[in-house]
């Protein structure tokens, strides 16, 4: 027992290590970011597109700090503003599918997935989504009521202030990360050295037979449904190694993922901003397998062209 607790730790400190080499720049220099111009000319130049989307040109803000940074942060910015049900609806939507892009998609890349193709399908579900909502529903015009919770935030002020506020906000983000990472791959060490992760695997392999993977691919969907790109990604970079993840199921993994990971939390997040999550919750399942789908099956046709191409050149040959 002491032996597989002493290698759960290793491997947790180690993934932390590795994830935190990504995470505490990004974060550092997202954070101080937001005091700085440099954001607002970011949202001032989104403004227009806004109208396209249903939404007035104030929800820039919580779109660009909660892609910038974390959901947290975009709701913290939605409940600065008066907006409709229908528009907190939209953002809603648009920041479950898109939300600490440059996290999430550094660490995607360590698992071996390209950074463009997980902020290609995480922004394109996020504006397509907007536009058949602003299209097809006619309701929610009336101010959205956001209940007790509370947008006041001290600001720190001067240079060193908030270079200090982003020191804290980034050595944060690693201690929370560890926090979570350690444990989970102390147990994760326990569950694959007494076999019960094979179990799992077992019974999840009908469920990733529909979205066209390997069962081997099934820790690494675990991790990301629960506890999220960023936090999961320690279970995923393991899994690939260890349980021989393909290529294509990883990328398929992720594909998924970036419309659906965390789903709990990242749906009961909303409740206080008194919108329905059901509907949200259905959007992104429904959306998560449809896009998987779709890909996995165009992958195995291009596959198989690939391998009739193949095999005709080689009797050709002969």
């Amino acid at each position: 027992m002491s032996g597989i607790l002493l290698r759960g730790m290793k491997q947790g400190l180690f993934t932390t290590w590795t994830l935190g080499k990504v995470i505490f720049p990004i974060t550092l220099i997202v954070t101080i970011l937001q005091f700085t111009p440099v954001l607002p000319w970011v949202i001032k130049l989104l403004e227009p597109i806004m109208g396209l989307l249903g939404l007035s040109g104030e929800a820039a803000v919580p779109l660009v700090l909660g892609n910038a940074l974390n959901l947290y942060a975009g709701i913290a910015a939605i409940i600065s503003f008066e907006f409709t049900v229908k528009e907190v609806f939209i953002l809603a939507i648009m920041l479950s599918f898109s939300h600490n892009l440059f996290i999430e998609s550094a660490v995607a890349t360590k698992v071996g997935v390209k950074w463009y193709v997980i902020v290609g399908v995480r922004v394109g579900l996020a504006l397509l989504s907007a536009v058949i909502i602003n299209l097809f529903w006619n309701g929610g015009g009336e101010i959205a009521q956001y209940g007790m919770i509370s947008s006041a935030q001290a600001e720190p002020e001067g240079w060193l202030a908030i270079s200090l506020f982003g020191m804290e906000t980034a050595i944060f983000a690693i201690l929370q990360l560890a926090i979570i990472v350690i444990p989970l791959m102390i147990i994760m060490q326990f569950l694959r050295e007494k076999g019960w992760l094979h179990f799992l695997s077992d019974k999840l392999a009908p469920f990733m037979r529909i979205l066209g993977m390997n069962k081997n691919a099934s820790m690494t969907m675990v991790a990301g449904l629960t506890i999220g790109l960023a936090f999961g990604a320690g279970l995923m970079i393991q899994a690939v190694k260890e349980d021989n993840v393909s290529k294509k199921d990883m990328y398929l993994a992720l594909i998924f993922l970036v419309s659906c990971h965390a789903v709990v939390e990242d749906t009961l997040i909303f409740i206080p901003l008194g919108i329905p999550v059901w509907p949200l919750l259905v959007i992104r399942v429904v959306t998560a397998l449809l896009l998987t789908i779709i890909i996995s099956k165009i992958w195995t046709n291009m596959e198989r062209k690939r391998e009739g191409t193949t095999d005709e050149h080689s009797y050709r040959t002969i």
